[in-house]
């Protein structure tokens, strides 16, 4: 299934998408009230409310359906648990050595590496309001994420994928100056990146995208072009399934002697090309975001998250 959350008369609203159309009913009114319409909620009871929605939408009436209002979409999740973005796409972290000085180093190839982000600071679709110090060279990154559907711990990565929820684009944005200057003290990033990180616009379940699997279970992947433009200009591409750590070793790694709970949210890490501190190893002129710009973050089955830069 694919969900969103959108907003109805100043109410956040849970909406499902039906039959791979642009037509779509809230949670509520297919349910009667009976399942929740808060995607925070729902996930709380996340396979059973699945078994009853799909018996549902099977009845479903047609004339109940409405297009999609693309305006009023918010990000799907409101409030995760927590956060944690991983550093999954090889060709990204030797970019970002280099840019350090720094060449690539065995531990990367050993474990899957996190670190904890501000999940108070989510938001959707739309603009994303910064302060005057985030200007100081600021940048997109283009990620993947997922969001974890059961309280679990001590997951083996050939569980892993039935803890999953469903995947959703990310855009974790960079304060590149102030996250720069923190990392030199061996600690961060922190102020670099908690002001804002965009998801949407849509949680898409794994049976959604079977047909995009690639690999065996443990190392299980998924085909997913990505495009990422700024000012509708293609900057960047790349493919999910070029991961070096999959969303499976992801979670092994994470669950490891801590319980993850319905609403975790776990980053795959910026993909190649996937944002303009990389971009600009390769060119005469540095580019950073100002107030206008607009990113589009474009994935198969995933839909389009976009955002503009504002003050």
């Amino acid at each position: 299934m694919k969900f969103f959350s959108y907003l109805d008369k100043g109410k956040t609203v849970l909406g499902v998408i039906i039959n791979k159309t642009n037509k779509y009913i809230s949670v509520e009114k297919i349910s009667k009230g009976k399942l929740s319409n808060n995607l925070d909620e729902y996930l709380n009871n996340f396979e059973f409310n699945n078994i009853r929605l799909r018996e549902l939408i099977n009845d479903i009436d047609p004339d109940l359906l409405k297009e999609i209002n693309y305006d009023s979409i918010v990000a799907p999740l409101q409030n995760p648990k927590s956060f944690r973005d991983f550093y999954a796409f090889r060709k990204h972290v030797e970019a970002g050595r280099k840019n350090r000085g720094l060449d690539m180093i065995p531990e990367y190839d050993r474990i899957p590496v996190f670190y904890f982000s501000n999940h108070q600071s989510i938001s959707g679709p739309g603009i994303v309001k910064v302060q005057k110090q985030h200007l100081n060279k600021l940048d997109f990154e283009f990620e993947i994420g997922i969001v974890i559907s059961k309280q679990i711990r001590n997951v083996k990565a050939k569980d892993a994928y039935k803890y999953v929820a469903g995947l959703t684009i990310l855009n974790d944005w960079s304060a590149r100056t102030l996250q720069l200057e923190e990392m030199k003290l061996n600690l961060g990033p922190a102020k670099g990146k908690d002001f804002s990180t965009s998801i949407g616009p849509f949680l898409v379940t794994l049976d959604e995208l079977k047909d995009r699997a690639v690999g065996s279970e443990y190392e299980m992947r998924y085909d997913l072009s990505m495009f990422g433009y700024l000012n509708d200009n293609l900057i960047s591409t790349d493919n999910l399934k070029n991961i070096s750590w999959s969303f499976a070793d992801m979670i092994e790694r994470a669950s490891y002697g801590v319980d993850l709970y319905p609403g975790d949210l776990i980053g795959s890490g910026t993909c190649s090309t996937g944002c303009l501190l990389e971009l600009n190893l390769s060119s005469n002129d540095e580019t950073w975001l100002k107030p206008g710009d607009e990113i589009k973050l474009t994935v198969d089955h995933l839909g389009t998250l976009l955002n503009k830069i504002d003050l």
